[in-house]
C-alpha cells in the first residue's frame, strides 16, 4: 500500500545532506537478454556500470555488492545468495544480511548494478524523501509510471521484518520476485525527470548503445573522461576543470584541447603518488593509453577534444 504519491517530487533533485545509510548493490544476474555477458563490467562513458553505481552510493557507511568478487573502483563487502542465481529477492536478503541484518543505520539504499545515469544527487533525494515521511520505502518511478524496487531507499526495520516473514512462510527465497517484498511495505515514490532517467538500466545491447549515445549527445564527454581516468589511475582528487583549462590555454598561447592538459595533469599526479621517476610516469601513461583505447571504441571524442 502506498502512503503518498511523491508525484510532485523529482528523484534527480535533492542535494540536501542525508543521515547515515548502508547500500546493497545487486550485481549477480544472468544477463540473459545480453547473452550471458558480464553486464556489470560493461562500460559506459569509459567506466564499468558497477563502478558508476558504486560512485553514486559512495557516501554509504557499508556497501555490499551481491555477486562473485571482482575488481571494482572502491572497497566493498562481497556477498552471494545461496544458491547462486537464486533471484533478486534471495540476492537482496543476502546483501542485507552482509550489511548487518537488522543492525546498522536505519536507511538502506538498494540498487541494481546496471544504472548508467544514477548519481549521488539521486541517491540523496531518495534518502531525503525517506527521512521526511513515514513510508517504509521510497522507490524511483520511471517515465512509464512503474516503481523501481532496485532504485530505492528502505527503512531497515520494516525491510528485514518483511524478509523474515516471507522466509518463514515460504521456507526459501529462491526464485521469488521482489514484489513479494514491496507489497508488504508502505511505499512512497519519487518521479524521475525526463532529462535525468536515473532508473534507466542496460538490459539489452540497444539499452547499452542508447546510454553511450546519451552521454555523447548531452555533452558530458569531458567530465566522463576525467572520472574514468581517475578510476583507471586509482586516484581520488577533486579537479577544478575550468582552472586547469585556463592555465593550459595560457601556457599554450590560447590553444584549447580540453582532455589533453587534464589527462597530463592526472597522469603526473598519479605518477607522483607512486613515487615519481620514469617508471611511475611510464606506468601511469600506460594506464591512460589503455583507457583511451577503450574510450575510442565506445564514445567518439567531441570535435577538437582529443583524449591524449
Amino acid at each position: 500500500m502506498g502512503v503518498g504519491s511523491g508525484g510532485d517530487r523529482s528523484v534527480a533533485g535533492g542535494g540536501r545532506p542525508v543521515g547515515a545509510f548502508d547500500a546493497v548493490v545487486l550485481a549477480g544476474g544472468g544477463a540473459r537478454r545480453l547473452g550471458g555477458v558480464d553486464k556489470p563490467g560493461l562500460r559506459v562513458g569509459g567506466r564499468a556500470l558497477v563502478d558508476r553505481v558504486l560512485a553514486a552510493c559512495a557516501a554509504a557507511e557499508t556497501t555490499v555488492v551481491v555477486a562473485a568478487p571482482r575488481a571494482v573502483a572502491r572497497a566493498v563487502v562481497w556477498a552471494r545468495e545461496e544458491p547462486a542465481g537464486g533471484g533478486p529477492l534471495a540476492a537482496l536478503a543476502a546483501g542485507v544480511r552482509a550489511a548487518g541484518g537488522a543492525e546498522g543505520p536505519e536507511a538502506l539504499v538498494v540498487l541494481s548494478a546496471d544504472l548508467p545515469f544514477l548519481d549521488q544527487a539521486a541517491v540523496h533525494a531518495l534518502l531525503g524523501r525517506l527521512a521526511e515521511g513515514e513510508a517504509d520505502a521510497v522507490l524511483a518511478r520511471d517515465a512509464d509510471g512503474r516503481d523501481q524496487p532496485l532504485v530505492g531507499a528502505y527503512r531497515r526495520g520494516p525491510l528485514t521484518r518483511a524478509l523474515d516473514e516471507i522466509r518463514a512462510e515460504e521456507g526459501d527465497l529462491t526464485g521469488l520476485p521482489l514484489r513479494r517484498l514491496t507489497s508488504r511495505l508502505a511505499k512512497a515514490h519519487l518521479v524521475e525527470r525526463p532529462d535525468a532517467p536515473v532508473s534507466f538500466d542496460c538490459d539489452t545491447w540497444g539499452d547499452l548503445a542508447a546510454a553511450r549515445a546519451r552521454i555523447r549527445e548531452h555533452g558530458h564527454v569531458l567530465n566522463e573522461w576525467i572520472l574514468a581516468a581517475k578510476e583507471e589511475l586509482g586516484i581520488d582528487l577533486d579537479v577544478d576543470i575550468r582552472l586547469l583549462l585556463d592555465l593550459a590555454r595560457d601556457a599554450a598561447h590560447g590553444v584549447e584541447r580540453p582532455a589533453a592538459p587534464l589527462t597530463t595533469f592526472l597522469v603526473g599526479y598519479a605518477a607522483g603518488r607512486a613515487g615519481g621517476g620514469p617508471e611511475a610516469v611510464a606506468e601511469a601513461a600506460r594506464k591512460a593509453a589503455v583507457l583511451a583505447e577503450r574510450w575510442a571504441a565506445e564514445v567518439p571524442p567531441e570535435p577538437g577534444a582529443g583524449t591524449g
